[in-house]
C-alpha cells in the first residue's frame, strides 16, 4: 500500500505532461498556467488560512525564499512546459524531464558540498547522450545543422528551473509544514503569472479546455503533491525519488494511448540511455578523488 502513493503521483504527473500537450491549441499557455494556480489557490485557501496565520512568525523571515521557490517551481517550470507543448511531443517532454534528478544531483555537488561520485559522472554522460539522441530525432548531423527544437529547448530550461527549485528546497530547509509551503508557492505563482495572463490573448473557458484546467489543478497541483509528501513520509526521500525514474516510461505509454504518438527507435534508445544514466548516478556511489 505504501508504494501506491509515489506510483499515484508519478502517474498523475505523467498524465499532466500529456494534458499539457493536449492544451496546445485548446487554450493559450498563459491562460492555463494562470487558471491552474488560481483555482488551486481558491480551493486551498479555506483550509490553509489558519495554518498560515499560526506559522506566520516562521513564514515572515523567509518570504523572499518562498517567493523564489514559487517562481522557479510553479511559475517558470510549468509555464515553459505549456509553451513547449506546441512545439514538441509529450514523449520528448517526458524524456527530457527525466533529467531532473541528475540535474539536481549536479547542483547538489556544486552548491551543497555533496561529493562527486563515479556514478554521477558516468550517469551525466549517459543521460546527456540519451537526451541528444531524443532532441536530434536520432540524427546528430541534423542537430548540428539545425540546432535544438525550440520546444525541446524550452523543456530543458523548464527542467533546469525545477532542478534548481529542488536544490534550493534542500539548501534552505525551511521549517514550515509541507502543505503551508505548497500553498504559499501557489499564491506566488498566481501573483507572478497574472501580468502575463493579462497581456496575453485569451480563448477563455470552453467545454474542450475546462477538463484540462481541472486535471492540471485538482490532480497535478493538489492530489499528486499530497501523494508525494505521503510517500516521502512513509518511504523516505531517497527511496521515493527512485520512482521518478518511471516518469518517462509512463508518459510515453500514456501519450501513445491518448495522443497516438508514435514511439520511434530513437525514443527507446534515448529514453533507455537517459534512464540508465539516472540509475547509474544513484547506484554507483564511489566517491572520486577520495584518498586511500
Amino acid at each position: 500500500m505504501q508504494y501506491a502513493y509515489p506510483l499515484l503521483a508519478i502517474f498523475i504527473w505523467a498524465g499532466n505532461t500529456v494534458i499539457t500537450k493536449m492544451s496546445a491549441g485548446a487554450i493559450f499557455p498563459a491562460e492555463i498556467g494562470f487558471y491552474r494556480w488560481l483555482l488551486a489557490g481558491l480551493l486551498f485557501t479555506p483550509f490553509m488560512l489558519k495554518p498560515v496565520i499560526a506559522h506566520w512568525s516562521a513564514i515572515a523571515p523567509n518570504l523572499g525564499k518562498v517567493f523564489i521557490l514559487g517562481v522557479l517551481g510553479m511559475a517558470i517550470y510549468q509555464s515553459l512546459a505549456y509553451f513547449a507543448a506546441s512545439m514538441t511531443t509529450a514523449t520528448n517532454m517526458g524524456i527530457i524531464l527525466s533529467l531532473m534528478p541528475l540535474m539536481s544531483l549536479a547542483m547538489a555537488i556544486a552548491c551543497l558540498g555533496q561529493r562527486l561520485t563515479a556514478g554521477a559522472l558516468a550517469g551525466a554522460v549517459l543521460s546527456l547522450i540519451g537526451v541528444l539522441v531524443v532532441v536530434s530525432s536520432g540524427s546528430l548531423a541534423v542537430l548540428m545543422e539545425h540546432g535544438v527544437n525550440l520546444g525541446d529547448g524550452l523543456m530543458l530550461i523548464a527542467t533546469l528551473a525545477y532542478a534548481l527549485y529542488s536544490t534550493l528546497l534542500k539548501k534552505w530547509q525551511l521549517r514550515l509544514p509541507p502543505l503551508v509551503l505548497l500553498y504559499l508557492q501557489v499564491l506566488v505563482a498566481v501573483v507572478v503569472l497574472f501580468p502575463l495572463f493579462a497581456a496575453s490573448p485569451k480563448i477563455g473557458p470552453t467545454p474542450q479546455n475546462i477538463p484540462l484546467v481541472l486535471y492540471a489543478c485538482l490532480l497535478a497541483s493538489m492530489v499528486a503533491p499530497l501523494a508525494w509528501m505521503q510517500a516521502v513520509v512513509r518511504l523516505g526521500p531517497s527511496r521515493t525519488t527512485l520512482f521518478f525514474n518511471l516518469l518517462p516510461l509512463m508518459t510515453a505509454l500514456i501519450a501513445a494511448l491518448v495522443l497516438r504518438e508514435q514511439l520511434a527507435m530513437y525514443h527507446l534508445v534515448g529514453g533507455a540511455l537517459t534512464l540508465g544514466g539516472v540509475i547509474v548516478s544513484e547506484r554507483w556511489r564511489t566517491v572520486l578523488g577520495r584518498k586511500a
